[in-house]
């Protein structure tokens, strides 16, 4: 089984998501060639890592991402919802990711972005990844494909792609007037006839979020090139342990 790994929220399943614990707990293993993560900007700018807007969820506070300075947000207890072993964690920025991974696996930053929610996000995210070397070992991802057009006309190095929880006709040709590569896409949607329609279009496609052992090596059956992503990387060992092509 030779599909890519990608950690979903790093290792979301074993650590509290988005936290540099989950982070460091999917580093721990070595076929995790990805980290997904999502990516909102604090009050004073800054890419932060977390996937709602509300803080309400994950750090059990009132108020919302861009009320707080990354500095505030990054005080905040991301963790003890998840276990109180992990109290303390906090909400981390874009950079302290970057300086963990470089080197050692690639990005997936999904910009959670609607209608022009964070203006200049796309800006600051790609900023930072060049500032980091980062810009051959990344996708910017997004629901929005405003944002995606955005990413397209700041840079043409930095790969996009378009995330999706369907499949229609259209697919190829929407991600061809995107200048998307890539195809984030729930793994309920994914058949060999839409790997091989991407393939033809040179698009890699990442499956989410698959956790599920057995459906893990149904999908690595269809396509080895298929990235699936993951809240237990260690699920995902097993599956590759197990799997008979």
């Amino acid at each position: 089984m030779l599909n890519p790994c990608a950690a979903h929220r790093g290792a979301s399943g074993l650590a509290p998501e988005n936290t540099m614990a989950a982070f460091r707990e999917a580093l721990a293993f070595p076929f995790v060639q990805w980290i997904e993560l999502d990516v909102q900007l604090s009050k004073d700018g800054v890419p932060v890592v977390i996937h709602d807007d509300s803080l309400r969820r994950t750090a059990k506070a009132a108020g919302r991402v861009h009320e707080f300075t990354a500095e505030q947000l990054g005080k905040l207890d991301a963790g003890s919802w998840f276990d109180k072993s992990f109290a303390g964690e906090g909400i981390p920025t874009l950079q302290q990711v970057a300086d963990l991974t470089v080197g050692r696996c690639r990005l997936n930053v999904e910009l959670k972005t609607y209608g022009g929610r964070y203006p200049g996000i796309e800006k600051k995210v790609v900023e930072l990844l060049y500032k980091n070397g980062l810009q051959h070992d990344s996708v910017i991802t997004s629901f929005d494909r405003e944002a995606l057009r955005t990413v397209r006309q700041l840079t043409n190095e930095v790969r996009t792609g378009l995330i999706l929880d369907a499949s229609p006709w259209t697919l190829a040709m929407d991600l061809e007037k995107l200048g998307a590569t890539f195809l984030s896409i729930g793994y309920t949607h994914v058949s060999k006839p839409l790997l091989e329609t991407m393939a033809a279009a040179k698009v890699d496609v990442m499956a989410w979020t698959v956790n599920d052992a057995p459906m893990m090596k149904r999908l690595a059956g269809m396509d080895g090139s298929l990235m699936i992503c993951t809240n237990y990387p260690d699920r995902f060992g097993q599956a590759k342990n197990e799997f008979q092509p």
